[in-house]
């Protein structure tokens, strides 16, 4: 049993790391909200220039080309936009990740240390039942373990992919013919 410090301490604890998450998760809004007005600033300016441009033209052969000038830049600020938001999210997913880890870390941690305490005051003869849940503990830690593993790797996994498939759509955009 926790006495009443304890229990502070660790209500305490959850409140700083929920604050904590907070912050992470406004920190990555704001990121991408000032990548939007950057984008949204620049697609105005690019546009008045365009504007002008267009109305400049002399002729529909001068006006065809401005239409072809504007193709590649286009996609490739696409791409970049992507990527810079999927930077801005994997960061934040990853900080978020890192203290959820901690937590359930130390919360496993509690919980075998509050299993030990029932098991050193279990009545005599009831050896094979805490065998047997020590056990099953030890077999639900090592199944955790394995399937963080693999989760984690989908996730690695799906990151290469992502950055794979903005490049090629970065380098499909260059190769597009003027």
């Amino acid at each position: 049993m926790q006495t009443a410090e304890q229990l502070i301490a660790t209500q305490r604890a959850h409140a700083e790391t929920a604050f904590a998450l907070a912050n992470m998760a406004f920190d990555g809004a704001e990121k991408v909200v000032k990548l939007n007005l950057q984008t949204a600033k620049s697609a105005l300016d690019e546009a008045a220039a365009r504007a002008q441009a267009v109305l400049s033209v002399q002729d529909a052969q001068a006006l065809l080309a401005i239409q072809s000038e504007l193709l590649q830049p286009l996609a490739e600020k696409t791409a970049a936009y992507g990527r810079q938001v999927y930077e801005i999210a994997s960061a934040t997913n990853a900080d978020v990740s890192k203290v959820l880890e901690a937590q359930l870390a130390d919360l496993q941690q509690r919980f075998l240390a509050a299993v030990d305490t029932a098991f050193q005051n279990a009545p005599a003869g009831s050896e094979n039942a805490v065998a047997l849940v020590k056990a099953n503990l030890a077999a639900a830690s090592s199944a955790y373990e394995s399937l963080h593993k693999v989760a984690t790797q989908a996730v690695e996994a799906a990151r290469g992919d992502s950055g794979t498939a903005n490049a090629k759509a970065a380098d499909d955009a260059q190769e597009q013919p003027a």
